[in-house]
């Protein structure tokens, strides 16, 4: 036992040697054991591996000494801490780092427990937790070396390869051809400009240090202060120090090639030797010179003690090295701060996620396109066609332009590929895989009640709903008179019969398309808000917050954090942030505002900018996902929460605001749960930090409890009384109660408008179009008008002009809308609400892997903020569709965050990579399940973004850069290392929108007709890059957006995500190449980011999943529907009448083994795979039978 673990412990020391310095070597792990064996603490461990040449951190030494004390040898016990002053401050050092091996004196003394502090019960169930799930309770490491990466310059110019690729985007509606070679060129003279300076003394400089560099006998340039050099190694420039850490500082560099950023290590700050704190010697924005004493793709490793601060002056003459010396040279011998490993540049392995690169993946011979798919029904015709003799060899179904006549398709080896059941050692024992219980959180109180199965029903009623109405549209059609057609081709027909043919041949289609009740609302003038004609000053000053800004601004002087309630309209949003800059807050940093929605931030960004008297992206800016509009003069920035998480990223003190708003904090998004944790951090470490964080609702006492019980200061609304309705009885379908109601109160109250809380847009567009059809019918009782108004995210612009508008004499307004008209929009007027209790959830399901939009109750803060709707203009009125025990019994107090019922594998990624590993004992708000917390760990691991630890990797690291989804990030990461970004770029943008396609109810087979001409072998993925293509070869036209039945608004959206990851890859200095017509590295990309989705033909129908095995079917709108291929991946799985796949793309199987080694694996080919296994023979039997008919037993007699 005691030499397996001798070897496990030399495994795991090499593991961590080859994650820090990319050395794959055992004899020097196990010199390091030796070390770490001798040594009784970490300091002494430390100076013994500088003594032996190592430069190693003060994190890794930690990690390296916790293994060998945990599984190395036995030592005897070491001086007490009081005995040794170094040992006490190791001791110290590590329980701060959060070592497992820095155990309290008290234990470590072997002290009783009675000894020890009582523990509170919370304590008590963390550390029970800790102890049932180890993997959520790694201990946190900021300084990691995977951590830490080179900030890019956000307002750094792009490359000129970058901006070739974003000219070719640009439309050629206002530049035609020869004007973008124009473009172009001036382009490149710039930049070549950039580059030189135009003296003709400049220029015999440049010439004559060619011939000093072509001759390799000489040093670099001499330093000349003030003189942008390029980047030379052993070269001497002027920097500004921008970060300061524990192992070294980062120093700015400003070289011809623009601003550059390196590392100065400790050792190389002072010729006194090792700076044990950086910090006591050298701060930031200081001006100091520093040499270049190593380049490594784009780090360099910079040296301060080497150069005379005073002159410049070159200390240490080196002469300078060849491309082939430093090719070669050691990587342990610099101590530059590599990209990745030199083992990992090794040849046939990508640079970047490790991939193998097979011997033909770049050839002629890996380029090879598949052949084209064929249904069954296309091979009948195809067999009978080639028969027939009638139609020439071009003509043929199996004739491929590329290929020519493509041959009988080859039985492909039958390739079998299982699940690997052993989980990795950080959660061994953890998963489901071992039969570990873990229950998933529950968002419904009572699943029995009447709310859960109004709400399980009512995808059956809106079903059947649809299917009246279309039912309904096709018999108005059929009764159409069949000779209808001749009087409309007739040149001269009859008075009257062409009117009579035009209205009927048009009905039915254009109700559907343009239902009546809207068409009052089309091409109204597009406006955002509430009217006024009152000035901009006038608008501000009549605000409710006007009134309180010096008690404001004294309470936030007064207070570090700042709990802010006051209704939706009350002017939080836009008159705080000018508040504070008015006050003079933006004097030490920006003042940054957080929203949950991105037209939140930029409509409230905008608005703020014309009251503020700047353009927009000015003082004033915003920035969200895919788009920044900021500059070097921002001081008020707008921006969605994930884009602040994203910043947290790089600095997680923030040190660039001064001020930060959580504005709308009651949403509760994922975004915000997580900022709440690090900002309150953030408060802790930095006193100068102002917290205000703002909500629409009145529970406020729980984010003060959750602040540090900080100060709630309230802006008190207008508010009346409200009466609240039930109902005697449940009601199975709401929607129709909802509808029933809004007729009685119009037929029946006096004046005020209706506000009707339903769930998603189908419910509100039907609801909409029936009201507006029974009050026609009730056009003989006179009543007075009612009209229509539904809002939900998806609405035109034109049509959101009516919402705030008050509604005409004589009439009155019905809104419809989702629970956004909850908190986050102001509709003045509304006197009656009718809440039938739903909403729609997003929820995660661990088993499927997927978010699933579901209709649920809601709680009871929800349904409280719903009646105060009815409040705000005068007394109102209730009606709530569900009983007084229902609310009481069957709804939660408050809503479920949405941390805790959606997919956190994004979440956990972003905390890893700012060196959280501990989740149980992040300081959420509301904890996320465990399950929840297990599965993301586990997908992490899967996509190579944590190793066997549970720690991230550098490829995780990288991942986490880009604002997506882990399986987007990895796709494109691989599609580098591949070459072949540049459609993946675009694939990803696809994939970003809705929609592309169009197909309207009356030219559906046009419509299918044209899209089919895009269709590609390989996949819906493939699909979308076509038609991408073919649209930027056609000059990004409308009109041939139009003729081809796609949506052009969907594809300028795609457009404008392709963009600005070309901004964000140039930025991170990542190639984009395109693979031209080779398909195959596309498709192996997208597997190696959704090899979970990977689906299996089934013998029976459909296909299966290989991880849970569930039944899934193609989608009938994919290019691979009915065309059958063995083995695909989809990107989605959506649940409606089946479980459809939405754009699925084939793949090879052999290539899950290679992409995803973590959780795949090659079947044994001595045994019958699991899945076979599986299968059920099904014999034939008589379709007009029973299934089972034919078996003896079911014979009768």
């Amino acid at each position: 036992m005691e030499v397996l673990e001798r070897l496990s412990l030399i495994s795991k020391v090499t593991t961590e040697l080859y994650n820090h310095w990319g050395v794959e070597d055992k004899d020097l792990a196990e010199f390091v054991v030796h070390l770490g064996e001798e040594s009784s603490h970490v300091n002494e461990f430390e100076s013994k591996l500088e003594d032996s040449g190592a430069k190693v951190s003060r994190s890794l030494a930690e990690t390296l000494f916790t293994l060998i004390q945990k599984l190395g040898k036995k030592k005897q016990p070491a001086p007490s801490p009081a005995s040794h002053p170094g040992a006490a401050s190791a001791s110290s050092s590590a329980a701060a780092h959060g070592s497992p091996a820095a155990a309290p004196p008290s234990r470590a003394n072997g002290a009783s427990d009675d000894d020890v502090s009582p523990v509170s019960p919370h304590d008590r169930l963390l550390r029970e937790r800790a102890r049932r799930f180890p993997g959520l309770a790694v201990p946190d490491n900021r300084n990691r070396e995977e951590l830490q990466m080179e900030r890019p310059d956000e307002h750094a110019p792009v490359s000129s390869a970058a901006r070739k690729l974003l000219l070719r985007e640009e439309s050629d509606n206002t530049r035609d051809r020869e004007g973008w070679r124009d473009a172009l060129a001036s382009e490149r003279e710039r930049s070549r400009g950039d580059m030189e300076d135009r003296s003709p003394t400049r220029h015999d400089d440049d010439r004559r240090k060619r011939h000093r560099d072509e001759s390799h006998d000489e040093g670099p340039p001499r330093y000349v202060p003030g003189r942008r050099m390029p980047v030379l190694l052993y070269g001497i420039y002027d920097g500004t120090v921008s970060r300061v850490m524990d192992y070294g500082c980062f120093i700015a560099l400003e070289t011809a090639e623009g601003r550059k950023e390196g590392l100065v290590h400790a050792s190389e700050i002072r010729a006194e030797g090792k700076v044990l704190k950086c910090q006591d010697v050298i701060s930031r924005n200081t001006a100091v010179k520093v040499k270049i004493i190593g380049i490594a793709g784009s780090k360099l490793s910079l040296s301060m003690r080497e150069v005379d601060q005073e002159t410049g002056e070159d200390l240490k003459p080196r002469k300078k090295k060849t491309q082939h010396d430093m090719d070669d040279e050691d990587p342990l011998s610099s101590y530059a701060n590599p990209a990745r490993p030199k083992e990992m540049e090794r040849p046939g392995f990508g640079g970047l996620t490790g991939i193998k690169l097979d011997d033909n993946t770049f050839t002629q011979e890996g380029s090879k396109r598949q052949k084209k798919q064929l249904s069954d029904l296309e091979k009948w015709e195809a067999q009978k066609l080639r028969h027939s003799g009638v139609l020439p060899v071009n003509e043929y179904v199996e004739f491929d332009e590329e290929q020519g006549l493509m041959p009988e398709t080859e039985v492909a080896a039958d390739v079998e590929v299982e699940i690997i059941e052993i989980e990795p050692a950080f959660l061994k024992g953890q998963t489901t895989r071992t039969g570990a219980q873990l229950s998933p959180i529950k968002i419904v109180a009572n699943p029995d009640g009447s709310l859960a199965r109004a709400a399980a029903t009512q995808s059956a009623l809106s079903k059947e709903r649809r299917e009246v109405r279309d039912q309904q549209q096709r018999s108005l059609l059929d009764s159409i008179p069949k000779d209808m057609n001749r009087p409309w081709e007739d040149p001269n027909p009859e008075p009257g019969e062409r009117t009579i043919a035009q209205a009927l041949r048009g009905v039915g289609a254009s109700a559907y398309e343009m239902p009546e009740w809207k068409k009052m609302y089309i091409g109204k003038s597009v406006s955002y808000g509430q009217k006024s004609k009152m000035s901009l000053k006038e608008q501000r000053e009549s605000l409710p917050i006007f009134k309180l800004r010096d008690a404001l601004l004294q309470a936030i002087h007064d207070n570090q954090v700042l709990i802010v309630i006051g209704e939706t309209g009350s002017g939080k949003t836009t008159q705080m942030t000018q508040y504070l800059a008015e006050a003079g807050y933006t004097t030490r940093g920006m003042i940054g505002c957080t929203q949950p929605r991105r037209v939140a931030a930029m409509s409230v960004a905008k608005r703020v900018a014309e009251e503020f008297g700047c353009r927009l992206g000015q003082e004033v800016g915003y920035a969200i996902r895919f788009e920044d509009c900021t500059s070097q003069d921002t001081q008020i920035k707008y921006m969605t929460d994930g884009m602040l998480l994203r910043e947290a990223l790089i600095d997680t003190k923030l040190s660039k605001y001064s001020t930060i708003l959580l504005d709308e904090a009651h949403e509760r998004t994922i975004a915000t749960d997580v900022l709440f944790g690090l900002l309150k951090q953030a408060v802790r470490e930095r006193p100068d930090l102002k917290l205000i964080v703002t909500s629409a609702t009145l529970d406020a006492e729980k984010f003060s409890s959750y602040f540090f019980n900080s100060h709630i200061f309230t802006i008190p609304g207008r508010t009346f009384p409200v009466e609240i309705l039930y109902t005697k009885e449940p009601e199975n379908d709401y929607v129709e109660a909802a509808l029933i109601t809004v007729l009685q109160i119009h037929l029946c109250e006096p004046e005020g408008d209706i506000l009707v809380f339903l769930t998603g847009q189908e419910e509100i567009d039907t609801a909409c179009q029936t009201l507006h059809e029974r009050m026609q019918r009730l056009e003989n009782m006179n009543p007075p008008p009612l009209i229509p108004l539904p809002v939900y995210s998806a609405l035109p612009s034109e049509m959101q002009t009516m919402i705030f508008d008050p509604a005409p004499p004589g009439c009155r307004k019905c809104v419809v809308a989702t629970n956004i008209a909850e908190a986050s929009l102001t509709i003045d007027g509304i006197f009656f609400v009718v809440d039938p209790g739903f909403a729609k959830v997003k929820m995660y399901n661990p088993k499927t892997g997927m978010d699933s939009l579901v209709v649920a109750p809601i709680s009871q803060a929800n349904a409280r903020q719903r009646a105060g709707r009815a409040g705000r203009t005068g007394p109102g009125k209730c009606y709530r569709l569900y009983t007084e025990q229902a609310y009481r019994t069957e709804m939660l107090s408050t809503a479920v965050p949405e941390i805790q019922r959606t997919n956190l594998a994004n979440t956990v990624l972003l905390l890893k990579a700012m060196g959280v590993n501990d989740m149980l004992n992040f300081d959420f708000m509301d904890p996320p399940p465990v399950q929840t917390l297990i599965n993301a760990l586990e997908a992490l691991y899967e996509l190579g973004a944590l190793d066997e630890e549970g720690l991230m990797t550098r490829l995780g690291r990288k991942m986490a850069e880009f604002p997506m989804e882990p399986n987007l990030s990895k796709m494109l990461l691989t599609a580098v290392d591949l070459k072949c970004s540049d459609e993946i770029i675009t694939i990803v943008g696809m994939l970003t929108v809705q929609n592309v396609f169009y197909r309207p109810r009356d030219k559906q087979a046009v419509a299918d007709q044209k899209k089919s001409k895009f269709h590609q072998p390989e996949g819906d993925h493939l699909t979308l890059l076509e038609v991408y293509k073919s649209w930027q070869a056609n000059r990004f036209s409308n009109p041939w957006c139009y003729e081809n039945f796609i949506q052009a608004r969907a594809l300028r959206k795609a457009q404008d995500v392709r963009k600005q990851l070309i901004t964000i890859m140039d930025r991170y200095k990542l190639d984009i190449l395109s693979a031209g017509r080779d398909y195959n590295r596309v498709r192996k990309s997208i597997c190696a980011g959704f090899f979970r989705h990977a689906c299996k033909k089934d013998p029976q129908e459909g296909y299966r999943t290989l991880t849970d095995h569930q039944q899934v079917y193609i989608h009938p709108s994919s290019a691979l529907y009915n065309k059958g291929p063995e083995w695909i991946v989809y990107h989605e799985l959506v649940l409606t009448t089946k479980e459809y796949l939405r754009e699925c793309c084939t793949l090879e199987p052999q290539w899950l083994v290679e992409l995803a080694p973590n959780l795949f694996k090659k079947a044994d080919d001595t045994k019958l795979s699991k899945r076979k296994m599986r299968e059920r023979i099904e014999p034939l039997y008589n379709r007009f039978e029973e299934p089972n008919a034919w078996r003896l037993s079911k014979r009768k007699g």
